[in-house]
C-alpha cells in the first residue's frame, strides 16, 4: 500500500509564460487585412496565399490570447482589440523596414543623380569623390527634376543635382549648390570672336542657337526663356537631331551662329572654336542639391556638407539668375 494515501492533494502545475513572442510576418498580415478589410485583398497585397494569410492571423491571435477580427459574409472587422493593436502594429513594422533599410544603406554606393554627365553637376560629385574617396558612388543619370523627384520618393536616388523650379514637397530637402556662368560659344569667323568679354546688352535682338531646349516643358527650357525675356535675345531651337557634342560644336564652327554654354560643360576641343565670357550681368545656371529628409544612407550628410561648404552666393550685382530662383540662392547655403 503506497505511503503517500494522507499525502495532500496533487496542485496543479502553474507555467508561466513570458511575454508573446510577436512574429513580425503575422502582424504584417493583420496590418494588411485590417487596412484592406478582407483576407483575399491582403493576400494580393502581400504576395501571398489567402491560406496562408490567415495561418499568420491565427498565429497573432494565439499569441496575444485575444480575436482581433470579425470575419463576416459582408467583410473584415477589427474587434476592439484588434484597432487598440493596430496602431503599435503599424509602428512596429516602420521601425523594423527602416532597420532593414538602414542596413541596407550602409552596405550600397550613394546614388547620386547628376543629370547628364558633362555638365557641372559631375564636377561637384568629382569633387566630393575627391574628399571623400572612402564614399561609394553611383552616378545616375535621370530625365530632369520631375523624374528625379519621383525617384527621390521611391529611394531609389539619395541626391539630386538640378535646377529646382517648382514649391517642392515638405520631405524634400533643397540647398543651393553652384551658379554656373554661361559663356558664349562661336566660331573664329564670328563677329564677336576676338572680344574678351560680351556684356549681355550686347545681345539684344540677336539670335542664339539652343537646340537643347526644343522640349519646352524642361527646367532648363524654362531657365533660357527667363533669360531671352530679361535680355531681349531670342533662341533658335532647331537643328534637331543632334549626333552628339561633335555635331554641336562642329554645327558652330563652321557656320555663323552662337550658342551659350556653361563654364563647367564639357565640349570637345577645337581649334575653331571660341568661347567668350559674359558679363554685366553674368547670366549663371543654378544648381541645387535635392535629397529626401527621410533618407538615411550614412554618407548622404557629408555630400550636403561639401556643396554648401563650397557653394558662393548669388551676387546681383554681378550675376543674374531668374527671379523665382533668387530667393533661394541669395542666403548662404545650409549645411
Amino acid at each position: 500500500m503506497s505511503n503517500n494515501r494522507h499525502a495532500d492533494p496533487r496542485q496543479p502545475s502553474v507555467v508561466h509564460r513570458g511575454e508573446p513572442d510577436l512574429h513580425l510576418a503575422a502582424v504584417r498580415a493583420f496590418v494588411a487585412v485590417a487596412e484592406e478589410r478582407s483576407f483575399s485583398e491582403a493576400a494580393a497585397r502581400l504576395g501571398l496565399s489567402q491560406q496562408a494569410v490567415s495561418k499568420r492571423v491565427a498565429r497573432l491571435e494565439a499569441d496575444l490570447g485575444t480575436v482581433l477580427f470579425h470575419r463576416s459574409h459582408s467583410g473584415t472587422e477589427v474587434t476592439e482589440d484588434g484597432a487598440s493593436f493596430l496602431t503599435n502594429a503599424r509602428a512596429l513594422i516602420a521601425l523594423a523596414d527602416q532597420a532593414v533599410m538602414l542596413l541596407r544603406d550602409r552596405r550600397r554606393p550613394l546614388r547620386i543623380d547628376v543629370h547628364r554627365k558633362w555638365v557641372a553637376s559631375i564636377d561637384i560629385v568629382r569633387g566630393f569623390h575627391e574628399a571623400a574617396d572612402e564614399v561609394d558612388l553611383e552616378i545616375v543619370t535621370l530625365n530632369g527634376l520631375t523624374e528625379a523627384l519621383a525617384e527621390l520618393a521611391r529611394g531609389s536616388i539619395d541626391a539630386f543635382l538640378g535646377r529646382a523650379t517648382r514649391e517642392l514637397d515638405e520631405d524634400i530637402e533643397c540647398t543651393p549648390a553652384y551658379l554656373e556662368p554661361l559663356h558664349l560659344l562661336v566660331g573664329r569667323g564670328h563677329p564677336l570672336a576676338d572680344r574678351r568679354e560680351v556684356a549681355m546688352s550686347e545681345l539684344a535682338g540677336t539670335t542664339i542657337w539652343m537646340p537643347g531646349i526644343a522640349r519646352p516643358d524642361t527646367e532648363w527650357a524654362e531657365f533660357y526663356r527667363f533669360l531671352g525675356d530679361d535680355f531681349a535675345v531670342k533662341f533658335d531651337t532647331s537643328g534637331l537631331p543632334l549626333f552628339g557634342h561633335e555635331h554641336l560644336v562642329e554645327r558652330v564652327a563652321s557656320d555663323d551662329l552662337a550658342t551659350f554654354n556653361g563654364d563647367r560643360t564639357r565640349l570637345p576641343w577645337r581649334p575653331d572654336l571660341v568661347q567668350i565670357p559674359l558679363t554685366a550681368p553674368t547670366p549663371a545656371y543654378p544648381w541645387s542639391l535635392l535629397w529626401h529628409g527621410r533618407n538615411r544612407h550614412p554618407a548622404l550628410r557629408s555630400l550636403v556638407s561639401h556643396v554648401t561648404g563650397r557653394y558662393r552666393p548669388f551676387d546681383p550685382q554681378r550675376q543674374w539668375i531668374p527671379v523665382p530662383d533668387r530667393s533661394r540662392f541669395t542666403s548662404p547655403a545650409r549645411s
